[in-house]
This record gives structure tokens, sequence and C-alpha cells, in this order.
């Protein structure tokens, strides 16, 4: 038995598909969009031309503020410019910083509470309350592989006293309206970054499988998803990308993101709370963090439970006679795409760890919200998520 509730907006994919996000605006009623991306991009004429000219007259004007650390006060100012062109909708260009700020705008924009109230709450629980009744419409337009896009989910962080405080918000009206994914725009992102983005998205994948949300029809998006990114990834690796190459990327994760975010839970668990715990402290892009914990957070969890490696198996084409050399097949898949993306292999690369580090870190993954969709005969302690990272230093 299953219950599978989704709802995601319209995906364009093509080449100069970003023509079309006038029209994208139209079917949902908006009428002047902000875009908002980070200053690299935003200075990008490879990436803003076309954005630019896909949305014509639609166009507010354009915020180009965002920070791979998301902050709240980003969202905050974000607002005052929503407020400033009384724009309807919103358009994220980039990355999942972008993606995730735009949303938490869409929030902050019709709260009713003042800033400094949001603040509190935020501080206090993790959390923005999103207001009642509709939110402006998010159209994203993606040029990394996290696989941010189809997602209700918005993070964000800011300083306190206490240090460092992160969390989001959790809602279906976020889900973005319209997706825009052109491979063009794919092209001019740094190789490093593509690449390191393109880990993150693969593991949606591959977690999708085993996580206790898991149903036949996200089996079915994320096995697809595995045969094109096994093949895509390392020839983007490579330094290739040519329309097959970024063909097999790009749809890639969007099928391994496909159903991963939904009203009722994610199919993001084990690995994912690793990449948190690591790359939220430290300087290392979570697609990095993914490569280095992936196989020793896979052989921990193969260990213990069954963790779909049949399915794996399938869309990494691995054929093996017993169950145990089959798990192994599935790893070594996984270091195979990690090292085709020219990504580090040990925690002790990390310039900012070091290894008396780990019992905090392993502490962090114990408590992060997502341990929660691991598969249910799965119930690691504190100490055996430090030795995965032990394993992994």
């Amino acid at each position: 038995m299953f219950r599978f509730e989704y709802d995601p907006g319209t995906i364009r994919y093509g080449e100069n598909c970003v023509r079309h996000l006038g029209e994208e605006l139209d079917a949902v009623g908006a009428d002047r969009a902000l875009v908002v991306t980070g200053t690299t991009v935003g200075t990008t004429p490879e990436v803003m031309d076309p954005v630019r000219e896909g949305l014509g007259d639609r166009l507010a004007g354009e915020f180009a503020e965002t920070t791979p650390e998301k902050r709240l006060e980003t969202a905050f100012a974000g607002a005052d410019r929503v407020a400033e062109l009384d724009a309807d909708a919103l358009v994220a260009v980039g990355g999942g910083s972008s993606l995730d700020i735009a949303k938490i705008i869409a929030v902050v924009a019709d709260a009713e509470a003042s800033r400094e109230e949001l603040r509190e709450t935020f501080e206090s629980s993790g959390s923005i309350p999103a207001p009642e009744g509709d939110l402006r419409p998010v159209v994203a337009v993606p040029t990394t592989l996290a696989g941010a896009d189809l997602s209700m989910v918005g993070s964000i962080t800011t300083r306190a006293d206490g240090g460092l405080v992160r969390g989001g918000v959790y809602d279906e009206r976020l889900m973005p309206a319209a997706l825009c994914y052109d491979p063009g725009l794919f092209r001019t992102t740094p190789h490093g970054v593509l690449c390191a983005s393109a880990m993150n998205g693969f593991d949606k994948a591959v977690e999708t499988v085993y996580v206790n949300t898991a149903t036949p029809i996200t089996d079915g998006t994320a096995v697809r998803a595995l045969r094109l990114l096994s093949r895509g990834l390392p020839a983007l690796g490579a330094g290739d990308r040519d329309d097959e190459t970024l063909h097999d990327a790009v749809v890639g994760t969007v099928l391994a993101q496909y159903g991963c975010s939904r009203p009722d839970g994610l199919t993001l668990s084990l690995i994912h709370a690793f990449g948190h715990g690591l790359a939220r402290g430290y300087d290392i892009q979570q697609g990095g963090a993914h490569g280095i914990i992936a196989p020793h957070a896979l052989r921990y969890l193969f260990a213990e439970v069954d963790g779909g490696r049949d399915l794996l198996a399938e869309g990494f084409g691995v054929e093996a006679e017993t169950p145990e050399a089959t798990a192994e097949g599935v790893v070594e898949e996984v270091e195979a795409i990690r090292d085709g993306l020219g990504l580090p292999t040990r925690l002790r690369e990390i310039d900012d760890m070091a290894e008396s580090d780990l019992p905090d870190i392993a502490e962090d993954v114990h408590t992060d919200g997502l341990m929660p969709y691991c598969p249910d005969e799965l119930n690691p302690t504190v100490e055996e998520l430090e030795a995965v990272l032990r394993a992994a230093w």
C-alpha cells in the first residue's frame, strides 16, 4: 500500500527554454517579476541576458544579493525590494541559495509579524511561520545540479548570540510554480561548482530508493535517474558539456528529485543528514561533503538493512550473485561517480575540520531533521554515526 500526493510546477527542458519565461508567468497570473540571484550569476550576461529577454516587460527588477550562507537578513532585503517594485512573482536564477532565498522572500513579503518578531521566532524555533492564503509564485531557473528545485523546502540561516541558527520553511505553497531547465545556462557554471552540485543531486536518487517514504512511483523515477546520471556525470567530470552529456545530467537530476519533496514527507535521509552536519559548519560545499561520506554511509546502511540494494543495482547496472556483493557493487559505483566528478575523498582534506570535531558532528547528524526518513529498521546511535565519520576521516 502507498499514497502519493505530489503537485509539482510546470517543467520545461530544452535549449533556450528560458525564452518562455513570460508565458509561464502569464500562466500563473503574474505581471511583475523580481529576479532573485547571486552576484556572480547576476553579472553573467550569458545567463542574465536570456532571462531578461524571456521575461520581457514582465521584468520588474533584479535582486542579485544571495550568498551560499542563505542569511535571513538577505530575505528581509529581498522582501523590501518586492514591496518597492510591487512585484507579484519571484524568478530564482542560479543555485540552491537563490532558490531558497526566493522562497523565504515569498514567505516574509506577506508576513503579518514584524521583522523583529520573525527573527525572534526563527532564532527560538528554527522556522518562520508562513502566512495564510496564497504566496507569490516562485519560478525556478537552475544553473546547478544540486536538485533543490522541485522542493517545497526553503532553508535559511542567521547569526545570533548563541551562534549560527539554521532552519527554514516547509510548505507545499513553496513548490515552484514553474521550472525552466535550459542546458545553455548550465554551460556557464564553473566546472568545480557544477560537479560538486551534481553529487548532491545524484545522492537524492540514491536515497529515494531506501527511505521509508519510497513508493513505486519514486522507485521508477529514481532508477531512471541513476541510469542517466551514471552515464552523464562521469562525462561531465571529464569536461564534456555536449548536448547528450547535459541532457543526461540535467534530466537525470530532475528525475532524481521528482516526488522527493511532498506534503507527507521527503525522500532524503542518511546521506543528506551527514551532508548537513559536515557542510553547515565547515568550508566545503554540500556536494563535496556528500562525495566523501556517501560510500561510508552506504556501507553502514547495507550492513544494517537491505537498503533497496537490488533497485539501486538495477539503476547502476550492477550484476552480482549475493546480496553482499550487490551492496558492494553499488558502493563502488557511487565511488566511481564521486571520483569521476573529481571530488575529495577524505574528511581530512577539509581545511578547517579537525578529527576532534567528529563527535560533535555525529551529534548534529543524529538530531538532523532528515534522520526520521531512514529505513524503519535503521536506528543509528551517535556512536555508530561517529564510526562512519571516522571511517571517512
